[in-house]
């Protein structure tokens, strides 16, 4: 039986990687980049009912996970923007959770969110693919714990939330599944 700790986090909490190279930043911008698309497959022949699965008891369901992911990514693209245009920002964090139950985290068809998602993730790669050595290094500060973050890190994050929000999104299906052949 899976805890509530391996319901949360399918693929593990993210860890800060030991190190950086060319290599692994590639390979989280290829994340960035094909994360519109696998969300798209994941959910392009759910039913409205099957959108309202819930990946874990009190857990958001599939809809709000796609909406919460445009809203997350559209935040951490503009403070990718902020550290790269301002010397050490200081970021507006926002209540994910509060957002998760307005109305069109709850309700608004989910396809609005997909379609958001491929024209940010297509922008935020191009900005991505710009960056200089030195731009990595450069940094936002984060007003509730007062940690400095640099924009790898950051990229590394949003690789991991990425992945993190797509196994949320299989695993609701999976339970959808077990549900219906109970059933």
């Amino acid at each position: 039986m899976k805890t509530l700790e391996n319901l949360k986090y399918p693929i593990g909490k993210f860890e800060i990687p030991a190190s950086f190279n060319k290599e692994s930043i590639e390979q989280w911008i290829s994340t960035i980049r094909e994360f519109p698309q696998k969300i798209q497959n994941e959910i392009t022949s759910l039913s409205e009912a099957e959108l309202e699965q819930q990946y874990r008891p009190e857990g958001w369901t599939i809809r709000q996970v796609v909406h919460h992911c445009a809203d997350s990514h559209m935040n951490s693209f503009i403070r990718f923007k902020l550290a790269l245009t301002e010397d050490v920002p200081t970021i507006k964090p926002y209540e994910e959770n509060i957002w998760a139950e307005l109305e069109d985290s709850k309700n608004l068809d989910v396809n609005i969110s997909v379609n958001l998602l491929f024209a940010l993730h297509q922008r935020w790669v191009v900005l991505l693919n710009s960056f200089v050595e030195s731009d990595w290094e450069k940094k936002f500060r984060h007003p509730e714990t007062n940690q400095l973050i640099d924009l790898k890190t950051n990229l590394a994050i949003y690789a991991w939330h990425c992945n993190h929000h797509l196994a949320h999104i299989q695993q609701a299906k999976k339970v959808n599944v077990s549900l219906q052949n109970i059933l």
